[in-house]
């Protein structure tokens, strides 16, 4: 018999606390939908889907051997399968993971080093910084999903540190003044100005920020109740972060950076070095397989604000920039590219209308992972041990070389995402 190369996988779930909870999650309800034997706690937070081959959560293969194994030791045993230009690549490891998260409450102030950085870091401190690599990652929006994502323009900022008398004493007068003269008089020494007012703002003492914060909260949450508007100061998102995360300097990084809002389909890309946070919503993620994650605030855990401030990219640009775009596919009008700079992943997503039934999910050079999250078909490859019923929540390994012939049996039609290494 055939090498299977064409299987479906049983991927990990990760009960972080910031995730919606019960079927509210998306990730619950494709875990609930894809395997019926599943049971979901009503209470219980679903944050992440891993789909992929990261020792941290493997995916188990589903290719009828008992017991099953998991897909990092499967591509050990079959380092081909991945691709010969990824094999060579990427050592013979699988080089992306993808996700799926549903995001209840926010995400940690974060950004990830790029490989130099990330070598130094693991050198200093391996307890924290586990890995050399980067980590660069791509979210898709599977619902409405916002976040925080690279600094605003300068003017915005100028325009907050003039409406919000509380973030101004904790960036502090010169710095405050610095940036707002960068603005019209010294454009070549925006970023620098910005660093500075950023780094002031995130190194302030405990006592001085925790108190400024309740003021803020306390001025922002009379003017709500007295039905004023609080836009200029971002009212709204500060009381809920506030809520959270209380007395957390994180609150004050929404007057620095963009609040992103993606509709489903829309994506944004996080470089090494961007400032980013998830604040709400569902999506899609994939990410260089890596665990460095440089955090300053809105989380409990390791907080590294000398190496995060010294590391960030201090470019302003406007919200709309940071809404990456995806391609339509030249080769298939059904496939929507989302290519970013860097090597180790591309996301494609798919989208069946209902007046085709039977669709060929076409081979690459590269081993992939397929999501379904809406619709139902019959697979068909002459890689796999025998049909496979794709529905919301089926993962679907594909070797490189490998295709699959959908059998449509949905009015609705179907979409997918498929995460890839096109080299």
């Amino acid at each position: 018999m055939a090498e299977v190369r064409v299987f479906p996988l049983r991927c990990p779930v990760r009960n972080y606390a910031w995730g919606q909870r019960g079927l509210r999650s998306a990730v619950a309800q494709l875990v609930a939908s894809g395997d019926p034997a599943a049971s979901v706690e009503p209470e219980r937070p679903y944050a992440e889907l891993w789909m992929g081959a990261h020792p941290s959560g493997d995916a188990e293969v589903l290719d009828g051997r008992e017991p099953p194994r998991t897909l990092g030791s499967w591509l050990a045993e079959h380092p081909a399968c991945l691709g010969p230009k990824v094999c060579d690549a990427f050592g013979g490891c699988l080089p992306f993971l993808f996700k799926v998260l549903s995001v209840r409450t926010a995400l940690s102030i974060q950004a990830h080093p790029n490989k130099e950085l990330a070598a130094k870091l693991h050198a200093q401190f391996p307890q924290h910084y586990p890995d050399t690599n980067h980590k660069p990652e791509m979210a898709i929006a599977l619902t409405p999903f916002e976040g925080l994502c690279g600094f605003r323009p300068v003017e915005e900022i100028a325009a907050f540190l003039r409406a919000v008398p509380e973030l101004r004493v904790l960036v502090g007068e010169v710095a405050a003044e610095q940036l707002e003269r960068s603005v019209s008089h010294d454009p070549r020494g925006v970023s620098a100005a910005l660093r500075v007012c950023f780094t002031c703002l995130m190194k302030s003492e405990k006592e001085t920020f925790t108190q400024q914060l309740s003021r803020l909260v306390e001025r922002i949450s009379q003017q709500a109740a007295e039905g004023q508007d609080t836009s200029a100061s971002n009212g709204d998102l500060l009381l809920r972060l506030h809520a959270q995360f209380p007395g957390d300097i994180g609150c004050f990084s929404i007057y620095f950076l963009n609040v992103v809002r993606l509709e489903p389909g829309e994506a944004m890309f996080l470089a090494a070095n961007e400032p980013h946070a998830y604040l709400q919503g569902d999506c899609v993620e994939c990410m260089a397989c890596s665990d460095n994650t440089v955090r300053a605030g809105l989380t409990p855990k390791f907080i590294d604000m000398l190496t995060l401030c010294e590391m960030l990219n201090y470019t302003p640009a406007p919200s709309s920039s940071k809404i990456f775009p995806a391609v339509q596919s030249p080769l298939d009008p059904c496939v929507f590219i989302y290519d970013p700079p860097v090597p180790d992943f591309t996301l494609m997503r798919i989208e069946i209308p209902s007046s085709i039934k039977l669709y060929l999910i076409s081979a690459l050079d590269s081993a992939s992972i397929l999501l379904v999250i809406q619709g139902t078909a019959v697979g068909t490859s002459t890689a796999a041990a025998s049909e496979m019923t794709l529905r919301r929540g089926s993962v679907i390994f594909i070797s490189a070389n490998e295709s699959i012939s959908l059998h449509l049996s949905s009015a609705e039609g179907m979409l997918l995402f498929r995460a890839c290494c096109l080299l």
